[in-house]
C-alpha cells in the first residue's frame, strides 16, 4: 500500500486554497470530459485485464526465453522505461541470467550501435521492438539496422520467430510491418498513450521475459486502481494537491528522492511521465531525481543551502534487510563505535531520517511516499498511482496530460535537416 505523509499544516493550507480546483479535476477525470480524454484507457485498465491477455503475454515471453541468450528491447520513452524500471528494480544486481536483457533505440549513438553488434553475432537473440506508430525516428533506424541484422544471421524464416512488435492493434508503421512479415505482436490499447503504457504489454513482456511476477504487478495495480477509484479522497488526491500547492507558493522543481539505488530507471520512468503530462503552455513542475546516499555528497549541498526553489518526495521502502551487520572487527577505527551491530539496511534507513530532518530544517518542504517493499506487487500499486496522480495534477492547473506537442518540434527539425 502505498502512504502519502506530509505535514499537517501543509495539508491544510494546500485544502485551503485548493480544495475546488482538485475537485474539478478528479471530475473532469473520472467523467471523461477534459482535454485528452481519448486517452484514458489506462484509468480502470487494471480492472478490466482478462487472463487472456496476461496468457498471450506469457506465452510469447516463454518462446522467446526458450531461445535467447539475448533480448534487444527497441523503444524510447514510455516504450522502454517503465519495462527497464521494473527489470532493474527487481532483477539481481550483480548477474546477468539468461536472457539478459539489454536495451536499443533509445538514443542515436553509433558507438553504441556497434558494441551491441559485436555480442549479438556472438549469441543467440530475439528482438523486441516498441512503438505505438512505428514513426519515431529513433527506433524506426535502430529497430531497421537490427531486423536486417538478425536476417542477415538467421535467415528469414527462423528471424521470424525472433523479432516481436508491441504497436497499435490496428494501424501504424509498425503494424504493416507485422502484417507484411507475420511477425508476432501484442498491441497497445488505442485509448493508452505510451507513457501510460506500463501496465499493457509494454511493460509486461519485458518483465515476463526476465522472470518476473506479472499477476502480481497487475494485482498490485489494480489494489491501487480499486482504492483511488472508489474514494475522492485518497493518496494520490492527496499528493498531486500539495505538489500543485507548493508549485503555487514558488516552489517549481520536484526531487523525487530515494535511498535505494535499483530504483533508478524508476525516477527516469517518473521523470518522463510528469514533464511530458505537464511541460505545456510555459506551466508544470520541473521533475528530477536524486539518488540518496550518493548524491548527498554532490547535489545534497545545493539541497541543503541553495535556492528555495525545490521540495522533495521521498520515495521510502518500509522494509530493509539486516543481512550485512556490522561486526566489531569491521570498525575501522573508534570513531565507528556507533556502527556496531547495525546492517547496512538499518543506516540507511536513519541517513533517511537524517536528511529529512537536515533538509527540513534547511526550510525544504517534504513529501513522503512510503511503500511496503521492493516487489511486483508494490510497484504495481506505485506505477498506477503515479499515474493518477499526474493526470489529476495536470488538469488542476489546466493542461492536457496525454499529448506532448513540444516533442514534435524537434522531430520536424530533424526531418528537414535530413532530407536537406
Amino acid at each position: 500500500m502505498v502512504k502519502f505523509v506530509a505535514e499537517e499544516s501543509m495539508l491544510a493550507q494546500a485544502s485551503e486554497v485548493l480544495s475546488t480546483q482538485l475537485q474539478q479535476a478528479v471530475d473532469v477525470l473520472h467523467t471523461k470530459t477534459g482535454k485528452g480524454c481519448e486517452f484514458l484507457g489506462w484509468l480502470d485498465f487494471p480492472q478490466n485485464v482478462d487472463n487472456q491477455y496476461i496468457s498471450d503475454v506469457k506465452q510469447i515471453a516463454q518462446q522467446i526465453v526458450s531461445q535467447s541468450q539475448v533480448v534487444v528491447l527497441i523503444g524510447i520513452g514510455g516504450s522502454y522505461l517503465g519495462a527497464r524500471a521494473l527489470i532493474e528494480a527487481l532483477c539481481p544486481n550483480f548477474s546477468h541470467p539468461e536472457p539478459e536483457i539489454v536495451y536499443a533505440g533509445h538514443h542515436l549513438s553509433d558507438k553504441y550501435l556497434q558494441k551491441l553488434y559485436n555480442i549479438l553475432a556472438k549469441k543467440d537473440y530475439s528482438l523486441v521492438v516498441v512503438s505505438k506508430s512505428g514513426s519515431t525516428i529513433e527506433t524506426a533506424a535502430t529497430f531497421g539496422l537490427l531486423q536486417r541484422h538478425c536476417i542477415d544471421k538467421y535467415g528469414l524464416t527462423e528471424a521470424k520467430k525472433r523479432i516481436v512488435c508491441i504497436t497499435d492493434q490496428k494501424e501504424g508503421i509498425l503494424r504493416a510491418i507485422v502484417n507484411k512479415n507475420a511477425y508476432s505482436s501484442l498491441a497497445i490499447p488505442a485509448d493508452i498513450g505510451g507513457r501510460y503504457s506500463i501496465l499493457t504489454a509494454v511493460g509486461l513482456l519485458p518483465a515476463a521475459v526476465a522472470g518476473l511476477n506479472i499477476e502480481q504487478l497487475m494485482n498490485g495495480a489494480k489494489n491501487m486502481c480499486s482504492q483511488i477509484l472508489s474514494s475522492p479522497k485518497n493518496v494520490a488526491t492527496q499528493y498531486a494537491m500539495c505538489r500543485t500547492y507548493l508549485q503555487s507558493i514558488g516552489y517549481n522543481i520536484e526531487v523525487l528522492a530515494t535511498f535505494e539505488p535499483s530504483l533508478f530507471y524508476f525516477a527516469e520512468w517518473w521523470k518522463q511521465l510528469f514533464a511530458e503530462s505537464e511541460g505545456k503552455n510555459h506551466k508544470g513542475i520541473f521533475p528530477t531525481s536524486m539518488i540518496y546516499t550518493t548524491d548527498l555528497h554532490s547535489l545534497g549541498q545545493y539541497m541543503q543551502q541553495g535556492q528555495r526553489i525545490m521540495f522533495e518526495t521521498f520515495l521510502t521502502i518500509q522494509y530493509f534487510s539486516n543481512n550485512c551487520k556490522i561486526k566489531e572487527e569491521d570498525l575501522l577505527d573508534k570513531q565507528f563505535n556507533s556502527l556496531k551491530n547495525k546492517s547496512i539496511g538499518e543506516i540507511n534507513h536513519l541517513a533517511q531520517k537524517a536528511t529529512m530532518k537536515a533538509h527540513k530544517r534547511g526550510n525544504v518542504p517534504i513529501i513522503e511516499l512510503n511503500i511496503n517493499d521492493l516487489s511486483e506487487y508494490s510497484l504495481g500499486e506505485l506505477f498506477y498511482f503515479f499515474e493518477y496522480a499526474c493526470a489529476v495534477s495536470a488538469y488542476m492547473q489546466q493542461i492536457n496530460p496525454f499529448d506532448q506537442p513540444g516533442v514534435a518540434e524537434y522531430k520536424k527539425e530533424l526531418t528537414t535537416l535530413l532530407s536537406q
